[in-house]
């Protein structure tokens, strides 16, 4: 496969620490609770902090209590105080490794459908069968929706797991001024730096949420070559069906623009939607480059109304996901992909 249709997060371990100038805020977990990669989080009703530890399961952030064992999670979302939704990845997306949706209940996971089988039957996104279910969000009645960031789809899971296509965010021809800066061009690597100005690049939902309008708020990293100022948020009509992003305005359109690298997205309690980026000089900085000439990530308050946004928090490290407790505090997984140093701590008072 080449970096052209390259689908970033399925490097799940990064070998080297990269080096940020960053002080931590006072609340924060303990690093020894993870194995790692962290990639999701959640709170639960009544408060407590769970994290989707790729490399055991799903974790209590507040003990470090492992709540279910479920290696290669990647996000965990609440129905309740002792049941959630969770999502699980493969090694290699484009074969059947494990990518499914899962309800777990007081700590037992039981799978609700394999969505590697779905892609591969269906395969909305037609550039390859590729599923990396990346993020998961309770839709209430029993259903969950599913950002497949290998097939480019959000997913819809009913009741007795039948999955449908909600909706599939399409590519966009893009700049590859960041990768060519980040590679050292004119001098870099030929691979980067004889790439014409604007290639295509596929989308790569990162994220999901519920908007307090009821509709659906899908977050994009955008793939290789990596751009910055090019991830989009999607609002999506809450019963779309088979929806092609870009094409049908009343049902899909851009609610939000001039993002980089999108890793979540949460509402928060004032009603905005809080943006995440996983470094402000993209995905590639870190899994390509690194860390060279990464920035770390940032989170960004908006209004999707007037589509004002205001960074709220910066030079967070290799920051995956973000979540607000019922205090209103917003936290979020950092150093996540650098085992031993991979925590959930405070980002917002």
């Amino acid at each position: 496969m080449s970096f052209r249709t390259l689908h970033p997060l399925r490097l799940l371990v990064v070998a080297a620490v990269v080096a940020f100038v960053f002080v931590p805020t006072a609340a924060q977990a303990d690093p020894s609770f993870y194995a790692t990669p962290l990639f999701g989080s959640t709170t639960t009703p009544n408060g407590t902090l769970l994290v989707a530890d790729t490399g055991q399961g799903i974790v209590n952030g507040d003990d470090g209590t492992l709540v279910a064992q479920l290696p290669g999670v990647t996000d965990v979302a609440a129905i309740t105080d002792t049941s959630l939704w969770a999502t699980t990845t493969g090694q290699d997306p484009e074969t059947d490794g494990g990518q499914a949706l899962w309800r777990v209940d007081n700590g037992v996971p039981t799978m609700i459908a394999n969505l590697f089988e779905f892609e591969e039957e269906h395969n909305p996104h037609p550039a390859s069968v590729d599923s990396n279910p990346f993020d998961v969000a309770d839709f209430g009645r029993g259903r969950a929706l599913v950002a497949d960031a290998g097939g480019n789809t959000i997913l819809r899971a009913e009741r007795f797991g039948r999955i449908k296509l909600v909706a599939v965010l399409p590519d966009e021809l893009v700049s590859t001024a960041n990768i060519k800066k980040l590679a050292g061009c004119p001098a870099g690597p030929p691979d980067f730096c004889e790439l014409p100005p604007m290639i295509p690049a596929q989308a790569v939902v990162t994220s999901v949420a519920i908007g307090p309008d009821g509709w659906i708020y899908a977050g994009e990293l955008k793939g290789f070559p990596a751009p910055t100022g090019e991830s989009k948020v999607w609002r999506i009509r809450p019963n779309a069906d088979s929806v092609r992003c870009g094409r049908s305005p009343g049902r899909c359109s851009v609610a939000l623009d001039g993002f980089t690298s999108v890793i979540d997205l949460a509402f928060g309690p004032d009603g905005r939607l809080y943006v995440a980026q996983f470094d402000d000089a993209s995905w590639a900085a870190i899994e390509i480059f690194q860390g060279n000439g990464a920035l770390g990530g940032s989170v960004h308050a908006c209004n999707v109304v007037t589509k004002d946004c205001d960074e709220v928090a910066s030079g967070l490290p290799m920051l995956t996901s973000i979540a607000f407790r019922n205090d209103g505090s917003l936290w979020g997984t950092t150093w996540s992909l650098v085992p031993g140093m991979a925590d959930a701590i405070q980002i917002l008072p």
